[in-house]
């Protein structure tokens, strides 16, 4: 049902004055409204309305009031929210005015478009501007009015008014403030339990509460002023509101009020009171506002009858004081003592402030310190100390004592000047009370020192806490120090406090400005020198790119240009022939361990000059990497020719070098590649040369080998295997199999190991030595690896968590070095162990000894983060690596597996060397509480023999072959 807002009845007949003159006239955005609706019918048919509010979206006002429901008041919020954003659109409701500040306007005509009338609007928008102009009056005389009686109630505290005149004047005041013609003050002994109602006004309870009277708190138990004085939360309300924020059941004392607002009266988190206002009439509601303002009301009239009873106090004491003058005459002269005390005292602070601001050492300023102090207390005994920035130790700076003499630095430790350190709070300390405290636990009787009778310290504090001590001690009777004193140091140690702070400040300040300046000139001297050497690194440059800085030799780029020429003329003419040889040291790694790298170094540069003299101009020797090493051979197309300077070559090297102090006997081993007019690429010629190379190693080092069709076909094949491995992993073609870890004396089955096989379509099962050299050369043999774990794991599970005797076994996966490079090996093993489902506990990881001492801090770590979820790891092939008694306790290992090779000598029973090794493993197991595990048995008397040694688990083909996991389910 539309609303119609046409003319009134007592204006029916009359001439309404035109629109712009009553838009004019009006000074409410209510008045705007109306009068626009009046002179546009319209609006009103078409069931238009107006929203508007100076504190959007929150007291919102409407008109026609009868059409802004809830679905429209959130339409025209949703309206001025697009239209902030950015989102501009003329589509019902329209925002006809928002200042971006809170003051909005928006029409909404559901049925129809309306037609805007401006001028509506623009006095539309100055009456909202004008009500929030006024309503920042308002509220700024509210403060002033707030900050007039927070005046008074300071003056009425200095006052002379008695305590009766001045709450009636706090009355008066918090009354202009809200409604309070109820009101009551009312102070809290805490000692005591108990209230005393210093004023009491109230229309309606007729009870008389005479400020002198306690009222314990028992006699008003659960009562709303009770529960003000418990709970320290103001509360406000009527009585069923109020029953809901009480903390338990609610009495009433007293007369029912239909509102009530109470307040405690804080300090420190303490209850010193409670002010209260209620109201009877019932239409009268506190709001929170009120509360807010009546808190903080509360807090300064606490102060003022502090200040006032404080006041009163002082002058009962002047009265006592006048009547009994010449009785006190002692107790003046000792007050006019503390008074110059107290121009002592503070004429100390003003010194120690402006010794802050001296350019003294520290040791002036702390003597200075000292003598200020001094001139307060009995010093003679006296220091400083001071705290780490990590809390860890205690110095001493600065002390001057008859009996110590050890202030070095020590620990933070259970001394009388920690306990202050951790106190942060000033200590005089007796004979006896030290022993109490020694009794306590709070300090340790060492620490004592010297027979100090008295011992007073107050801590040096700043902004973070305790920096420090100061502190005085006494050896006699004579010079004791009572609570004055320990409030003067305190005092004062607030001042060093501060002084040291600021000098800290200072200095650090020197320091880094210091630093800056020595930074700035070292970097000027730095860009100087880095220029004058950028001149001579870019005149080294083309020289250093083309050749190698150990040897001289040109290095590989030089060496690949040299080669691009050679075949761009051998294509040119393809008589014009050149060879390779691919020259490298032989176990030239061996001088690298046992002589050191630079003894290595100086190898290469004598190698280098024999191989130079090998050959004429314009041939070149390159050093492309390590210890290889390539010769061009320019303008050669007999092989034999490129045999003759291999000899040459050979015969270079044989005879010994003198190294570090000892004589080194070389040989190398050369592959030879010749180009013909079928060469297509560097790349190719290198690798012919490579290939030969390898083929000279394997025969035995120390020759070379002329690579040929037979050599090609060969790495024809080790493409056509590695292109089989990519199939493999295709048609997952690699499978699992198990060999039992069995118990030696009985054979029982503890764990399998797992092995890797390759059920190839046509050559059958294949191990890993038939294609794993040609996996790691690929890079395939990671794939193979985690496809290997994954499998591995799903078909062992059955097998070692699940097994039908009940018997638990682990399973133990064998981890090659490349994979430990990984920093997330750990990580990736863990999630697929969990996806599987396998039991961490059950898993070992075999590693060989190159892999733990590859890089033995990363591998540590490793193996300890996996140890924590249950995966141990297991030393593989143990006494064929480096030194492995000598590091395998560095290791978290749980289990040991002796190579084969120190077993097969037991073959016929017959104790061997080895036997002596293999007893110091197993003595070192048993140490480590690590299991030792027999590789290779296969006979009865190895079994034997081993089981007489005490080892305890063994593992080979005597107890049974490597099978699927099928075989050992069956």
């Amino acid at each position: 049902m539309s609303v119609k807002f046409g003319r009134s009845p007592a204006h029916e007949g009359a001439a309404q004055p035109p629109l712009p003159e009553r838009l004019l006239r009006a000074s409410s955005p209510q008045s705007v409204v109306q009068a626009w609706f009046e002179a546009d019918p319209q609006l009103d048919t078409h069931c238009a309305c107006v929203v508007w509010s100076t504190h959007w979206p929150r007291d919102i006002e409407a008109f026609p009031p009868a059409c802004a429901d809830a679905k429209v008041i959130a339409d025209a919020i949703d309206a001025v929210a697009r239209i902030r954003a950015g989102e501009n659109d003329d589509v019902n409701p329209r925002v006809l005015y928002d200042d971006g500040e809170g003051a909005v306007a928006v029409l909404n005509s559901p049925h129809a478009p309306i037609d805007l009338c401006q001028a509506s609007i623009a006095r539309l928008a100055e009456t909202l501007d004008l009500r929030r102009m006024r309503e920042s009056v308002a509220r700024l005389e509210q403060a002033e009015k707030l900050q007039r009686s927070l005046y008074a109630i300071a003056d009425m505290a200095g006052s002379d008014l008695d305590m009766p005149d001045m709450l009636r004047g706090l009355h008066r005041i918090v009354a202009d403030l809200m409604y309070a013609e109820n009101f009551y003050i009312a102070l809290y002994d805490r000692d005591r339990d108990a209230l005393r109602f210093l004023y009491f006004a109230d229309v309606v309870d007729d009870q008389i509460l005479l400020p002198e009277e306690e009222i314990p708190l028992a006699r008003i138990e659960r009562g709303l002023t009770w529960y003000l004085t418990r709970d320290k939360r103001p509360l406000m309300g009527s009585t069923p509101e109020l029953m809901q924020q009480v903390s338990g059941p609610l009495r009433l004392h007293g007369a029912d009020s239909s509102d009530w607002l109470g307040v405690p009266m804080l300090r420190d988190g303490d209850v010193h009171g409670v002010v209260v206002v209620q109201s009877y009439t019932g239409d009268r509601c506190y709001t929170t506002a009120e509360m807010s303002l009546l808190a903080f009301v509360a807090e300064h009239i606490l102060t003022a009858l502090e200040r006032k009873s404080g006041r009163a106090e002082l002058e009962r004491h002047v009265v006592e004081r006048t009547q009994q003058l010449q009785v006190a005459n002692s107790e003046l002269r000792r007050e006019v003592s503390e008074r110059e005390r107290g121009e002592r005292l503070q004429a100390a602070l003003y010194r120690i402030a402006a010794l802050a601001s001296l350019d003294e050492t520290t040791g002036n300023f702390y003597r200075h310190v000292h003598a200020v102090v001094g001139e307060l207390i009995d010093a003679k005994n006296f220091y400083i100390a001071l705290v780490s920035d990590d809390g860890g130790t205690v110095s001493f700076p600065y002390a001057a004592d008859q009996y110590e003499r050890d202030w070095s630095a020590r620990s933070f430790g259970k001394g009388l000047t920690e306990h202050v350190l951790r106190t942060q709070r000033p200590t005089l300390v007796s004979r006896d009370s030290a022993m109490t405290m020694v009794a306590a636990g709070q300090i340790d009787a060492g620490m004592l020192g010297a027979p100090t009778l008295q011992w007073l310290g107050a801590p040096l504090l700043s902004t973070e806490g305790a920096i420090g001590v100061v502190a005085v001690q006494t050896y006699e009777d004579a010079n004791a120090y009572n609570e004055r004193d320990a409030e003067l140091l305190t005092f004062v140690s607030y001042q060093i406090g501060s002084s040291l702070q600021r000098r800290r400040a200072a200095e650090l300040l020197r320091q880094a400005n210091a630093e800056l300046e020595h930074r700035v000139e070292a970097r000027t001297l730095e860009l100087r020198e880095q220029i004058a050497v950028r001149e001579q690194v870019e005149a080294q440059l083309q020289h250093q790119v083309v050749h190698d800085a150990l040897t001289g030799l040109p290095n590989r780029v030089y060496l690949r240009d040299r080669v691009e020429r050679a075949l761009a003329g051998l294509r040119r003419d393809d008589s014009v022939g050149f060879g390779l040889l691919y020259i490298d040291v032989d176990r030239f790694k061996v001088i690298n361990d046992s002589l050191g790298h630079s003894a290595g170094d100086q190898v290469l540069q004598q190698v280098s000059r024999r191989l130079a003299g090998c050959v004429r101009t314009p041939d070149v020797v390159a050093r492309i990497a390590g210890d290889e090493f390539v010769m061009l051979l320019e303008h050669v197309q007999d092989p034999q020719t490129a045999s003759k300077v291999a000899q040459r070559v050979l015969r270079a090297l044989a005879p010994p070098l003198h190294v570090a102090g000892r004589e080194v006997q070389l040989s190398c081993s050369i592959g030879i590649a010749i180009a013909d007019g079928q060469c297509e690429s560097v790349d190719r010629i290198l690798h012919d040369a490579d290939v030969a190379l390898y083929r000279a190693k394997d025969a035995g080092r120390n020759r070379f080998v002329l690579f040929d069709d037979a050599m090609h076909q060969t790495a024809m094949g080790v493409l056509d295997l590695e292109q089989a491995l990519r199939d493999a992993l295709m048609r997952d073609e690699f499978e699992p199999w198990f060999q039992p870890i069995v118990r030696l004396d009985d054979a029982s089955v503890v764990g399998y190991e797992a092995l890797l096989r390759w059920r190839h379509p046509t050559r059958g099962v294949l191990t890993p030595s038939d294609f794993l050299k040609v996996a790691e050369d690929s890079g395939l043999v990671s794939q193979i690896d985690w496809r290997m774990f994954r499998l591995a794991l799903e078909a062992a599970r059955p097998l070692v968590c699940a097994a039908r005797d009940g018997v638990h076994r682990y399973l133990t996966l064998n981890v090659s070095p490349r994979l430990f490079l990984h920093t997330d090996f750990d990580k990736r093993l863990l999630e697929l162990v969990d996806e599987i489902g396998f039991d961490p506990g059950a898993l070992l990881l075999e590693v060989t000894e190159g892999t733990l001492l590859g890089d033995p801090d990363t591998v540590v770590a490793m193996l300890h983060r996996l140890r924590e979820r249950g995966v141990e790891a297991a030393l593989d092939d143990f006494g064929t690596g480096y030194s492995s008694l000598g590091h395998v306790h560095q290791f978290p290992l749980r289990m040991i597996k002796i190579d084969q090779s120190f077993v097969a000598p037991f073959a016929n029973g017959v104790p061997s060397r080895s036997s002596a090794l293999i007893e110091a493993i197993l003595a070192l197991g048993n140490a480590l509480g690590t299991e030792i595990v027999a590789e290779g048995i296969e006979t009865d008397a190895q079994w034997g023999v081993l089981r007489g040694m005490g080892c305890v688990y063994g593992q080979g083909y005597l107890f049974a072959r490597p099978a699927p996991a099928g075989h050992w389910l069956g």
